[in-house]
């Protein structure tokens, strides 16, 4: 098992226990409609989403759901990488070929937790993602699945995540403190609105706990009221 893995290696940690109050406020943004299918991407290369969605799958399946792990991202596919799996298979080779996505989810060492892995990378991978075939998979497994978790490219370098943003029910937006440009932060957004997604909130990875201001590696703080100041834990 990888070592980014910490919800499953290290539970009662800190870092395992920010992403169990991650975990708590996005179910809380499904009070009054399901929250099945997010994505998860970043404004900016290396500021942690991969790591954040695969943790916060662990978080999600030790409260006793299920969850499917997708990794879109086929130009950079990591997910394979932290759950310890072969990628000489996956949803590139699902979205070409005229068959079902079940014989590509893999099992994991963590309880409820499957990964449909980037699979080989394509030569066209926004056409694969912005084929019909994309679209039905998600709502097949989003029907198979209690929650389906997807890894995108960062929304500002390809179009990619702003394609499949439009087939989710919420996107979380991974920022990583001290390093993200405050512009990019905002075009990351902006084109997010631009397609009509739901920014569940965002997650300020790569905190550093050593300071005064951040006891836990990251915070979240939902989009609904920006105007408030995120809660230093």
């Amino acid at each position: 098992m990888a070592l980014s893995l910490i919800t499953f290696e290290q539970i009662k940690s800190p870092i395992s226990e920010a992403y169990r109050t991650l975990r708590t406020n996005v179910q809380f943004t499904g009070v009054d409609s399901k929250t099945k299918k997010i994505m998860v991407t970043s404004s900016g290369p290396r500021e942690g989403k991969s790591t954040t969605i695969a943790n916060l799958a662990v978080s999600i399946a030790q409260s006793g759901k299920t969850v499917l792990v997708i990794d879109a991202d086929m130009r950079n596919p990591t997910q394979h990488k932290l759950f310890g799996l072969s990628n000489s298979e996956g949803l590139s080779m699902c979205l070409v070929q005229d068959q079902g996505c079940q014989p590509y989810i893999n099992d994991t060492a963590v309880p409820n937790v499957s990964v449909l892995t980037g699979g080989p990378i394509p030569p066209n991978p926004a056409e694969l993602v912005g084929s019909k075939r994309m679209k039905n998979l998600i709502q097949e497994v989003s029907e198979q699945f209690d929650v389906v978790l997807i890894d995108t490219p960062p929304i500002i370098a390809v179009t990619d995540a702003a394609i499949i943003a439009q087939e989710v029910d919420g996107v979380i937006l991974v920022l990583a403190s001290g390093e993200v440009n405050k512009e990019f932060a905002q075009r990351a957004k902006e084109q997010l609105d631009k397609v009509g997604a739901k920014i569940l909130g965002a997650v300020l990875n790569k905190a550093d706990m050593r300071t005064s201001d951040y006891y836990y590696y990251y915070y979240y703080h939902g989009s609904d009221d920006s105007s408030k100041k995120p809660k230093r834990k």
